[in-house]
């Protein structure tokens, strides 16, 4: 009775081999040196699996033509995209949505005085209560208040804003400096 060799020893035997077979599937050295490497791994792996006596080579071949065929079918329902500029536009928000609306409000709102933009984003943007911004800017309340609304009103005016449902605004903040705050 001849002794078996070990499949372990004999794997790195069938590497060229194997690396030509890869190369004659994928024609990119990187990409068979990958689908090699996946190959040896899963054959380690299962070793258990393989039946000794029987062709080593043709098992090798079997699992990196497998794995070959499992990768090409994956990349197919994938879209490459190394520098990330398919990933950029499916990211980006519609130039045509609350973007220009935005640069609208910025634009409006430096067309504002400072103590508009100042009571608005005090009131509205960072949720102080009138009260609160009134000692804040050293002024009396109705100071502030009339600031505020005289502020939204010109908002309003600068960005043609007819009624509440033209304001279509993904920002809270700014929402919230344009409308005022609840039950204001």
């Amino acid at each position: 009775m001849t002794k078996q060799s070990d499949p372990k020893d004999e794997l790195v035997v069938h590497l060229p081999a194997m690396r030509a077979f890869a190369m004659s599937l994928t024609r990119n050295s990187a990409i068979a040196d990958d689908l090699v490497q996946d190959t040896v791994v899963k054959a380690w792996s299962n070793l258990d699996k393989f039946k000794q006596g029987t062709n080593l080579r043709a098992w090798l071949f079997t699992i990196l033509r497998n794995t070959f065929y499992s990768h090409h079918r994956k990349r197919r329902r994938e879209v490459e995209d190394p520098e990330g500029i398919m990933a950029d536009k499916l990211s980006r928000k519609p130039d045509h949505d609350g973007r220009l609306a935005l640069d609208d409000f910025k634009s409006a709102f430096a067309q504002l005085t400072a103590e508009q933009r100042e009571a608005l984003v005090l009131v509205g943007a960072e949720g102080f209560s009138y009260e609160e911004a009134a000692e804040m800017c050293g002024c009396a309340v109705g100071t502030i208040k009339s600031r505020a609304n005289r502020a939204r009103k010109n908002l309003a005016e600068l960005m043609h804003l007819d009624d509440e449902s033209d304001l279509e605004l993904t920002d809270s903040a700014t929402l919230a400096v344009v409308t005022g705050p609840s039950g204001a």
